[in-house]
């Protein structure tokens, strides 16, 4: 098994890694990495290729002789390279799988931006058949794109192949930041433009974390999933025959609420907090086909997510790097 993976330096890429060489199912695979900007450190079971996904000569030579793809490769609000990196980088990369003679499956890691997220209300939960729904920016329409691509080349060509779609990703102290009122602020919304600047420094020094409000009042509801999930998602999807054309939701059981958020951690950290009002509209992301067809199971719930961000300490050779703003 020789499994070509596609932003190996990312977040998701290097817990997979990681998460596959440690896997006893899978001790006679081997990984080579797709890499354009950063690079993987290469071992007797980790190879590393130099090159764009939007490059068509660099994606056929790192899928000679590769069984399995994992694409994550991505770009978020940047117009000049997403349709390089995820419109013409992900048909490449289809293009050399379905021609190839050793490759057996392809796996794509999407995303809920494809669905508007909490951009836009939905009736009930959001599932695997909700229409595809981008909200305004090329990173939103980039994973429809991609999702409608990978559906027609299963139509078109019959190659096996699955998506899995996934919400926020978190890991380490990210969901921590995530409710920062400082410049360390990951992701949005940008809690200290929504307030007078003299309150989001006295929120930033004491810890104060928004209660987030949807378009009705209520606190808001949204999904996200820690990447130790995701990843043991991924590891149930290779080599399953149950995937073949699939699209799974894969998030947490509940989405975060962001009421029980702040009720958390004034419990247990005495931590205050200050209501929020949006436009944004509660959503509640359904992963009952990932669990029916893969067997799979989220580990992390509310209180973990928490404990696990607040409790993480950084270590020197550990700085807290953004690669992308969320």
């Amino acid at each position: 098994m020789l499994i070509l993976v596609t932003g190996a330096t990312g977040k998701v890429g290097q817990h997979f890694i990681a998460g596959l060489l440690d896997d006893p199912r899978f001790s006679d695979a081997r990984v080579r990495a797709l890499c354009h900007n950063r690079l993987c450190n290469e071992t007797d079971r980790v190879e590393v290729m130099r090159g764009s996904v939007a490059d068509r000569t660099a994606v056929a030579a790192a899928l000679s002789d590769v069984t399995h793809v994992v694409h994550l490769a991505t770009c978020k609000e940047t117009p000049a390279e997403a349709m390089d990196i995820s419109v013409k980088g992900l048909f490449w990369l289809l293009e050399e799988f379905r021609t190839s003679a050793s490759a057996r499956q392809f796996i794509l890691i999407g995303g809920d931006a494809a669905v508007g997220h909490f951009f836009y209300r939905h009736e009930g939960p959001v599932t695997e058949d909700t229409p595809h729904s981008a909200y305004p920016g090329s990173y939103a329409l980039s994973k429809v794109l991609e999702e409608v691509m990978l559906r027609q080349f299963t139509i078109q060509y019959g190659i096996n192949a699955c998506c899995l779609r996934a919400p926020w990703i978190m890991e380490k102290d990210d969901f921590k930041f995530s409710l920062s009122f400082g410049d360390d602020v990951f992701g949005g919304p940008d809690w200290k433009t929504l307030v007078p600047e003299a309150d989001a420094k006295r929120y930033a020094r004491d810890g104060t974390v928004p209660l987030l409000r949807d378009a009705d009042g209520r606190p808001l509801k949204r999904n996200f999933v820690h990447v130790d999930d995701l990843v043991s998602a991924m590891l149930a999807a290779l080599d399953n025959p149950r995937t073949t054309g699939e699209l799974f939701n894969i998030c947490m059981d509940r989405p975060v609420d962001y009421g029980e958020v702040v009720a958390y951690l004034a419990s247990t950290r005495g931590l205050g907090s200050v209501d929020i009002a949006s436009r944004f509209h509660s959503n509640w992301m359904d992963n009952s086909k990932a669990k029916y067809f893969l067997d799979w199971q989220p580990k992390y719930d509310l209180g973990m997510l928490i404990d696990s961000a607040w409790g993480y300490e950084r270590s020197k050779d550990d700085p807290r790097i953004v690669w992308y703003p969320g």
